[in-house]
């Protein structure tokens, strides 16, 4: 459960269990990550329509953490002076970003993570990364999120092994793997044994939305949880309030929730590797589609729902509703620092009364 001497020496303001936010595309904005930081957690800055809005993300988290750093209750206020890391990650979707402008943010920045995604060409993809990112900012420790035991054995086996190796359940949300996506409860034992000896942290991912969550993981070999569909519901998201509230609102996530490409295709998106599937939650674009209506039908009730503001989201909406299968567990809006805490406090809780239970 500890994580590794290095972790620690390079991340001086986090609290154990270490609590990590999610980069989502585009909602992870600087607000949250430096507001889960600075509450002892890590944020990470989530991959951007273009490459190069990372930098201007990177400069306002830099100018968020320079104001933290002034208030003695932050964290911030007491990393050492010859302190250089920027406190909060970023994230790159390696099939769509562009390694140039990356590199060129982290080398100016130096985040304390590079959070690696969705390569296009598996492990040769992760290696190019991981070897440019470690030549701008050596110190810039290298995530790397995949979803299969066979990955991370590749990964062991790389001349550019990561420093954390983030292994993503079938319960996310967002772009997950869908053919060969297991379940943490099975998957992490198995990841956890693979890696005993290697001085590779493990994080886990994937339907983990509260402390009981969070406990677990760490109960099966994971060192951090990474959480991201209950840091929707943080007041720093860079998100739509409809999309939000439906986040709030939907519950038995078996049910509420699917994997399709469906809302790609509405959307325009394309591009992501085959074996990348989103999870999110059904609405009537999806109700109408298992019924029959032809795609431009839906694709053109789908554009009417885009002006339609906030309502566009919800039970009878038709826009993309990204979120993990534990939306029954959220149930509001609250800060990021708050998600934290309460996720941080509910695992040693958690923890505590399984260790009275057993006695």
């Amino acid at each position: 459960m500890a994580l590794s001497r290095t972790l620690r020496s390079l991340y001086p303001w986090v609290s154990s269990p270490l609590i990590v936010g999610a980069p989502m595309r585009v909602m992870s904005g600087p607000a949250l990550a430096v507001a889960i930081s600075n509450a002892g957690g890590l944020g990470l800055i989530g991959p951007n329509p273009k490459t190069q809005d990372t930098l201007s993300d990177l400069e306002e988290a830099s100018n968020l953490i320079r104001k933290a750093g002034k208030l003695a209750s932050s964290p911030f206020h007491s990393l050492p002076s010859e302190y250089s890391l920027l406190p909060v990650g970023v994230a790159f979707v390696l099939w769509n970003d562009d390694l140039e402008i990356a590199v060129s943010a982290i080398a100016k920045y130096n985040p304390c993570a590079a959070w690696l995604y969705a390569p296009r060409d598996g492990q040769k993809d992760f290696d190019v990364w991981s070897r440019r990112i470690r030549l701008s900012s050596p110190n810039t420790q290298i995530w790397i999120q995949i979803g299969t035991v066979t990955e991370v054995r590749q990964l062991l086996q790389s001349p550019e092994r990561p420093d954390v190796i983030v292994i993503q359940g079938a319960e996310a949300g967002g772009h997950g793997r869908a053919t060969d996506a297991m379940g943490l409860i099975t998957l992490l034992p198995e990841v956890a044994d693979t890696l005993r000896g290697s001085g590779i942290t493990l994080c886990a991912a994937g339907g983990i939305a509260d402390g009981r969550g969070a406990a677990s993981a760490l109960c099966l070999g994971a060192s951090a949880v990474a959480m991201g569909t209950r840091f929707l519901t943080a007041e720093e998201a860079r998100i739509s309030k409809g999309y939000q509230q439906e986040v709030v609102r939907a519950s038995d996530g078996a049910i509420s929730t699917t994997r399709t490409l469906l809302y790609n295709q509405l959307r325009g998106t394309t591009g992501w590797p085959k074996e990348f599937i989103p999870r999110g939650i059904i609405n009537r674009s999806w109700i109408e589609y298992q019924a029959g209506t032809p795609f431009e039908e839906l694709k053109r009730r789908h554009d009417e729902a885009l002006k339609a503001g906030d309502s566009g989201w919800g039970p009878d909406g038709r826009l993309a509703t990204y979120a993990g299968a534990a939306v029954g567990l959220i149930h509001d809006v609250k800060p990021a620092s708050e998600i934290v805490r309460d996720t941080r406090e509910g695992a040693l809780q958690t923890l505590k009364d399984s260790e009275i239970a057993v006695r």
